[in-house]
């Protein structure tokens, strides 16, 4: 039986989530690390949308980060992740909505008509006060352990600190910053961002 394939991009925070949940998993899979500027024909007859990340499971495409992780922990979840209140679900899409919108208004900002970057990052910033107050009262956003929501999100919140983290670093947001800081330390991110050389056929 040939392994799963997971078509990655080291930096990009969905294919981050993906990695992540697939090595609390401890699923044997293959990685094919692609370029951007020059993705390979196998990935985009895979998934003609040409985003990572994708999962290719025999005849099964998974074409959406949140659905590998999904995936992933549906074969195996050993520490729970998938133990999380609703609310959890509601995070995520609003990290991947309205958050993500404003993120990449603020970070690429030239690729935009009309955007004024300070507008935006309050906008993204909204999203940060309600995570603070979670993190002052518990390590995590659910409480003493990490669930699915911990990891969904916090590639994205990686991703608006390092956009200007001398800003970020000023807020008054302990509970978070402590947080992002934890997992930027962590064996499993360190695991999922060791460097791939580009797949080659």
């Amino acid at each position: 039986m040939s392994l799963p394939v997971l078509w990655s991009f080291r930096r990009c925070p969905y294919a981050m989530r993906a990695r992540l949940a697939l090595d609390v998993s401890g699923i044997a899979y293959e990685h094919r690390e692609i370029l951007l500027s020059d993705k390979p024909a196998a990935f985009l007859a895979a998934s003609p949308k040409g985003t990572v990340p994708v999962m290719v499971n025999g005849d099964r495409i998974i074409e959406e980060s949140i659905d590998v992780m999904l995936w992933a922990l549906d074969q195996n979840d050993p520490q729970d992740w998938l133990d999380m209140p609703d609310e959890g679900f509601a995070l995520i899409r609003e990290n991947d909505g309205p958050f993500k919108t404003a993120l990449d208004r603020f970070k690429y900002h030239t690729r935009f008509t009309d955007v004024d970057i300070e507008t935006e990052r309050l906008k993204a910033a909204h999203f940060l006060q309600p995570l603070d107050q979670r993190l002052r009262a518990a390590p995590f956003l659910f409480g003493s352990q990490v669930r699915l929501a911990d990891m969904a999100i916090f590639p994205f919140i990686r991703q608006f600190a390092n956009a200007d983290r001398d800003w970020f670093d000023a807020q008054q947001l302990p509970g978070l910053q402590n947080w992002l800081d934890r997992h930027l330390a962590s064996d499993r991110f360190a695991r999922i961002m060791v460097k791939h050389a580009p797949w080659e056929p």
